[in-house]
Parts: structure tokens; sequence; C-alpha cells
């Protein structure tokens, strides 16, 4: 729907579309591009790929998690996995400008790698320290994001999606309390 509503503002006014779904510095100066950006998309093959990695992955989380649960973690890894790909660029003196839902989507995988039973066992029979397995974490990001490096791809969003990720999916953040009903 955002795509679209994008698509309608962007045959009206190109600027206007930009200024209203594109996150950029100062990400406060449009307050409302934090959230729109994360439903925005560059075109229909990049809404695509989106929409196909976050129904694969969606369709996994939804049974264990609420709705609301979901969306939020969902808005939340993208908004902040944005705000961290603009920071990392205006630390290099790069202009970014950011669209798109990779980084909650990375997030999404990220949860499903340390959220579930199996490495959940795996996490309780090694004893590691906070920082250790924070390094894990970060050298898993650090790969995952080499693998899905390309041109024009939001590397940093990648990295800090699936790694807010990982680190939710260790603390659990979907689960919802016992007596929650899961629609």
């Amino acid at each position: 729907m955002v795509f679209i509503l994008q698509q309608l503002i962007a045959f009206v006014s190109q600027p206007l579309a930009f200024v209203l779904f594109t996150l950029q510095a100062p990400v406060l100066a449009d307050p409302w591009a934090l959230v729109t950006s994360v439903y925005a998309h560059s075109g229909v093959d990049h809404l695509l790929a989106n929409a196909i990695a976050l129904a694969v992955v969606g369709f996994l989380l939804e049974r264990h998690t609420t709705r609301a649960r979901f969306h939020v973690f969902f808005l939340t890894t993208g908004v902040a996995a944005g705000v961290f790909q603009i920071g990392i660029a205006s630390l290099f003196g790069v202009d970014a400008a950011l669209l798109g839902a990779s980084g909650a989507v990375f997030g999404l995988i990220g949860y499903l790698v340390t959220g579930n039973r199996l490495s959940g066992r795996l996490f309780d029979r090694i004893d590691l320290s906070g920082r250790a397995t924070l390094a894990i974490f970060i050298l898993l990001a650090v790969l995952v994001t080499l693998v899905t490096a390309a041109p024009g791809v939001a590397l940093a969003a990648h990295f800090f999606g699936f790694l807010l990720g990982l680190v939710a999916g260790q603390l659990n953040l979907l689960r919802p309390p016992r007596n929650a009903s899961l629609k």
C-alpha cells in the first residue's frame, strides 16, 4: 500500500515523494521518513525481493508471536537499521538516502538464527560471557553482510538489522507472555 502511495505521489512530484519516503541526514529533519522509508522501495524489483524474503521469514515466525509484537519488531529494527546506515554514511562524509525494508528483514532473519530451540540449547551448553556472545554475533553479522554485498545495497543497515535480530532472538523478545493470545 505504501509503495502504491509512493508511486502516485512520485507521479505528481518526484521531489515530494523523495521527502516523504526517503530517510536521509539529518534523520530528525523529516521524522515521518523514519517510518515511511521502511515501507517504501526504489522499484518493483526491490519491493519483490523484500516481500519474498519477508514472506519466507514471516511465515516461520508468525506462529510464535503476536501480530503486534511482530510489527513493532519489524518497524523498530527497520528504523534502527536505517538510522545506523545514515549515521555510518555521515561518519564517512557520504550523503546517503535510504528506503526499503531489508534492515528489518535482516532483523527477522537474525532472530530466526538465535531465537529457536536448537540455538537456545547450543548457547545453554556453551558457557560464554556476554562479551564473547556479542563478539560472535558481530562476526556473524559481518559474514552475512559480506555474503549479501552488492552495489547500491545498504550494507550497514543489513549488518545492524541482522545484529539486532541476533540479540533479540537470544533474548526471545518476540515470545509473548504465556497467557497472551497469538492473534
